[in-house]
């Protein structure tokens, strides 16, 4: 395996026959996740077996109560041996149970140790893996969800002897919609460099915003368009643009892991389709006719033909400058030419390339796309042919996918080999960049600079502290591990947002303003980098503006509007304190970045502070509120689960198939009361660990209103914290501020919050080998007051960033 996308099996035929040289780059491309899988399958003999392990374990803790006379439960344990497809499902209940301490009961005197629970767990799930291989495989314990299922004490805890020093997997790691579409854009669009007097404006290489629709979006021509026919409806119908193509999962958490997704068919046939267009648009500039381009609005004459019709929403609705203003690249200068150059085809493909997969191309992969390009030119002519000749650069697996194969050293003695070159650049740069690596990195690898863990030390800190090196993949990290992303996305039901305060027709635009407006808090407060996890738990401060004041209101504050007209007897918008709205103080300018096609909006918003007997934090923003329940209301046991996996570093066992996971329909009742059907036996040994966390959040509606009663009722905010790991967090809460206080002062929250930092730069979920890395980190944290930059880079710098594991064939 080790070393080259050449050595790995052939296993995905081409999906799409007609597409003349996309078959071996189609081909290439599917073959991710089979290789992440293949490299998963190449284990070592067990340590353990039934008989030396398993049995003892299920003797000593399980069959007092699980063998076939007392069959608590249901469940009988004594008539299992290995791990079947018949019995896989018995097997996976065991190995949560275990896991999360569950099982044995947490009243029985005698417990298993950690490392016990810890053996017993690695012999089931890879017990599960080679059993389930023929019938669709087992991977799930390899999902972000499961993580948590190593158990807290032994990554934080003394260190066990004899573990090996960590490394990663070799693998294929395919990139992230949005670096893919940041990539595309930088190839049509010249967006402005970073200004350190509005260091919140769009810059070269940070995420694309969401529209008000929600939808991250690439448009073509903005830089140079003069106006357009009709409103700003008609408008957005007319701009032309496309959304990234690539999947993820829509799950709560962390959603880029490296086993998670590959190419498929079709995603591959529309990135090809886009690339010709994206192409078109790099030699010729935007779809629209001559009278379409003037100087200025005065010029610009309607041709007889459109005369009388109603063109908006068109794209011949839309009139440009003449000024060419997007970037002029060997592309350009490739097909201004009436024929084929070789040298401009040449530097076209190198360019393309680059741009791409943000690596140099070797001369083999010159001489590969320079025939590709030539022989669609041969077949079609040079006009017609250049553009589909050029496209399959785009699905050239290094534009998906980072390979980190580790093909470039002998392994030492544990099988390990340190990344190195363009690897070892790429994987520096993709922790932080969707773009090239900047100018130093690369002289750094080109130069020989970049081999040794020194190297890495003096990289990583390079770019965190140039605030013009662009680290949006630092902020997408807030985005999955909070999921404060998510609001605008929650469908509300119509009744049920105007009952509880809200208006259907500003609500998601605002949610997803809110989304932007997170997002350039948390970046404060990264950039002041000063106990980042605590402040982001129990800041007043927030970034807002008008449009949100209804938001940040008390619920049982709103009027209904008053009549009011002007002197020509027309209906007067009310104010907000009409409304009974919570006015926020004024604060201070602070610039958010905005969708580029909202050319009306410069990005000011103020920073302000929220009423602090009301809220503290981004967990009662209702960005997060909001992004935490449903159509209908709250959803407490949703951010029960949250601060349980987030802060508190444990989880909760899949619900069984057969339970009706459902509350009763008492629309008069408060949720609170709704939700006493989980405190029956059978449901309140997981419920107890996450409804007590959530319901002190029902001082807030679903659409993030603060408020006192709820159904005519007071609100009870009463919870409780069990369970947690730490003595001192465990005990009754007041309300959700309470819950907030004592869980940002918690070490033990902090160590879970560097847990979730390992798996998101790891790409993968932590293994007791990980231990010493995760101590480095979290003391690297501490000791820093906790400075995320120290946070990450020690992560940056640790073997198990730095390492591959090959195994051999």
């Amino acid at each position: 395996m080790r070393g080259s996308w050449n050595h790995l099996p052939s296993i995905v035929p081409c999906t799409i026959g007609d597409c003349t040289g996309y078959n071996r780059i189609f081909g290439t491309a599917l073959i991710s996740l089979f290789c992440f899988l293949y490299l998963q399958s190449q284990a070592s003999e067990p340590l353990h077996t039934y008989n030396s392990l398993v049995e003892p374990f299920l003797s000593k803790y399980c069959f007092e109560c699980h063998d076939a006379d007392v069959k608590k439960g249901g469940i009988t344990l004594d008539d299992l041996a290995a791990v079947t497809p018949a019995n896989a499902d018995r097997w996976k209940i065991i190995w949560e149970q275990v896991a999360l301490k569950e099982m044995p009961p947490r009243d029985k005197k005698t417990q298993p140790a950690a490392m016990e629970r810890l053996h017993l767990s690695n012999w089931i799930t890879s017990e599960m893996e080679r059993s389930l291989a023929a019938t669709g495989g087992f991977h799930s314990h390899h999902h972000p969800k499961k993580a948590n299922h190593l158990p807290h004490e032994l990554l934080f805890g003394e260190i066990p002897s004899g573990l090996e020093p960590p490394s990663t997997p070799a693998r294929i790691w395919r990139i992230h919609p949005q670096e893919h579409l940041v990539r595309l854009n930088a190839l049509i669009n010249i967006d402005p460099v970073y200004n350190p007097t509005r260091p919140g404006q769009r810059t070269m290489g940070d995420h694309i915003p969401w529209n008000e629709q929600g939808e991250a979006k690439v448009y073509y021509g903005l830089d140079r368009l003069l106006g357009w026919a009709g409103g700003s409806a008609a408008y957005a119908a007319a701009i032309t643009g496309f959304p990234a193509v690539l999947s993820t999962t829509s799950d709560h958490g962390l959603r880029n892991y490296a086993s998670l997704y590959s190419v498929n068919g079709s995603e591959a046939a529309q990135i090809a389709s886009l690339a010709e267009d994206i192409l078109r648009f790099m030699a010729y500039g935007p779809v629209a006719e001559s009278w379409q381009f003037v100087n200025n609005k005065a010029e610009l004459v309607l041709p007889a033909e459109y005369r009388g019709l109603d063109i908006r929403g068109t794209t011949q609705s839309l009139y440009y400058k003449k000024e060419v203003m997007r970037p002029l690249t060997p592309v350009y200068e490739l097909m201004k030419d009436e024929a084929s150059s070789p040298q401009k085809l040449q530097a076209a493909v190198e360019f393309l390339f680059e741009s791409l997969t943000l690596r140099p191309p070797s001369s083999q992969e010159i001489d590969q796309y320079v025939a590709l390009a030539n022989a669609s030119i041969q077949a079609l002519g040079f006009k017609a042919g250049a553009i589909p000749g050029l496209a399959p650069i785009f699905l050239d697996p290094d534009a998906l996918f980072r390979p980190e194969l580790a093909g470039s050293a002998p392994p030492d003695e544990h099988g390990r080999i340190m990344l190195q070159g363009w690897e070892l650049a790429l994987a520096i740069n993709g922790a932080f960049s969707y773009l090239n690596p900047d100018p130093v990195l690369r002289k750094a690898v080109t130069g020989g600079h970049l081999k040794t863990r020194e190297d890495v030390i003096r990289e990583t800190k390079r770019i965190l502290n140039d605030d013009s090196i662009r680290k949006p993949r630092i902020l997408q990290f807030f985005r999955e591990y909070f999921d404060y992303d998510r609001a605008g996305r929650v469908c509300k039901d119509t009744t049920a947002l105007k009952e509880a305060g809200g208006g259907d027709r500003d609500y998601y635009p605002v949610m997803f303003g809110m989304t932007a407006h997170t997002d350039r808090l948390v970046e404060l407060i990264v950039a002041e980098d000063r106990e980042v996890l605590r402040e982001l738990l129990t800041t007043n401060r927030v970034v807002s503006n008008k449009a949100e004041s209804l938001y940040y209101s008390q619920f049982e504050n709103l009027k209904k509007a008053p009549v009011a007209k002007d002197k020509k007897g027309k209906p007067q918008p009310p104010k907000p304190e009409e409304l009974g709205h919570t006015i926020l103080p004024v604060g201070e300018p602070i610039v958010v970045r905005v969708p580029e096609v909202i050319r009306q909006d410069n990005g000011n918003r103020s920073l302000t502070t929220l009423p602090p007997e009301q809220r503290k934090g981004i967990l009662t923003h209702p960005s997060w509120l909001v992004s935490h329940s449903d159509a209908m209301a709250n959803h407490a046991i949703h951010r029960g689960i949250w601060i349980r996996e987030r802060l508190l570093g444990d989880a909760i066992p899949d619900v069984p198939i057969t339970v009706d996971a459902q509350l009763p329909d008492e629309p008069k009742e408060t949720l609170r009361h709704r939700m006493r059907v989980t405190q029956k036996e059978e449901c309140w040994r997981c419920h107890q660990k996450m409804d007590p966390l959530g319901l002190p959040f029902e001082m807030y509606n679903h659409i993030g209103l603060y408020r006192t009663t709820e159904q005519g009722q007071p609100v009870d905010t009463t919870g409780e914290i069990i369970h947690s790991g730490d003595t001192a967090l465990d005990g009754p809460v007041a309300s959700a501020l309470d819950l907030i206080d004592k869980l940002a002062h918690s070490e033990r929250v902090e160590q879970v919050f560097v847990r979730h930092a390992f798996r998101y730069w790891m790409g993968r979920n932590e293994t007791i080998e990980d231990a010493p890395v995760l101590q480095a980190a979290w003391r690297a944290y501490r000791e820093n007051n906790g400075s995320l930059k120290a946070l990450i880079e020690s992560l940056i710098t640790s073997d198990a960033f730095l390492y591959r594991k090959v195994e051999s064939q």
